[in-house]
């Protein structure tokens, strides 16, 4: 049976991307290679457990291949829905720095993430202005499939049709070594609905990135402050979902102001930003 154990706390402390605030200790950073857009092959790929990966046969080796069927695989979350996000982008260190020094009393937990993206073989999620997502947290401790599709960003407001869902680390980062392994899986949702919805019948990994994020429970709010490393620089940016964008940013706004924090809205996705290979300007 596989079972997923989730770490409540970092066993090390300090942080390579960030030093640590007053009121808490950031995660430890294991090392990790960046992809670029057109890099696939230096992201850090952990080695799977055979006895996890029993049933995800190489169909390239194997034609008789049989699909996972183990309900342990998968802890399953509600269906789609739409996120509504307010994004700020915080221009560089030394603002984001002082930001996470003013928010480290309403600090709860930072979270280390890796972020890997995929496509069908024949663009058909792309086309489709959609996009597969595994993001790890804290090394393995837990990994989230989701499907984003038909995303807009309007004045710092992102809006995003999103699906997800658990799965197993240790299949995903199996299906990270070999794209194809992901359509061996039949128990997760979201790749049933990517393979009905989209017609996928492979899939190609598109590289990814990883994101240092402290979230802070703020005036009622969760407030995400992200540093993002992408292969070709750093980007930081602050985040609040909420039904009631417009007045959550009016806030944020007169809190950065308030405090000389400099600020724009955000134009595009981090996953956008990562496709085009350069930095927001």
């Amino acid at each position: 049976m596989l079972r997923l154990r989730i770490r409540k706390s970092w066993k090390k402390p300090g942080s390579a991307l960030q030093p640590p605030l007053p009121n808490h200790s950031p995660p430890t950073l294991t090392p990790l290679l960046l992809l670029s857009s057109n890099t696939l092959t230096s992201l850090r790929i952990l080695p799977a457990k055979p006895s996890a990966l029993a049933s995800l046969s190489n169909p390239a080796h194997n034609p008789n291949h049989r699909v996972i069927s183990s309900s342990a695989a998968f802890v399953k979350t509600p269906p789609s829905q739409m996120e509504v996000e307010v994004k700020l982008r915080i221009p560089d260190y030394a603002a984001h720095q002082k930001l996470s020094q003013l928010l480290a009393p309403f600090h709860s937990k930072t979270h280390l993430q890796e972020n890997v993206f995929f496509d069908g073989s024949e663009s058909e999620l792309s086309s489709k202005r959609a996009v597969l997502r595994l993001r790890f947290y804290d090394g393995d401790s837990l990994c989230i499939v989701c499907l984003k599709a038909k995303a807009v960003i309007t004045d710092g407001v992102s809006r995003v049709e999103e699906d997800e869902e658990e799965i197993d680390p240790t299949i995903a980062r199996a299906c990270v070594s070999e794209p194809s392994r992901l359509r061996l899986i039949d128990t997760s949702r979201i790749l049933k609905r990517v393979r009905d919805e989209f017609g996928c019948t492979d899939f190609t990994c598109l590289g990814g990135f990883r994101n240092v994020r402290a979230v802070h429970d703020w005036e009622g709010h969760k407030l995400e402050l992200d540093e993002t490393q992408f292969g070709f620089g750093t980007s930081y940016e602050l985040e609040c979902e909420s039904t009631d964008p417009e007045t959550v940013k009016k806030l944020l706004e007169e809190f950065l102001q308030q405090n000389g924090i400099p600020y724009k809205y955000s134009e595009v996705s981090k996953f956008a930003t990562f496709r085009s290979g350069k930095l927001p300007e």
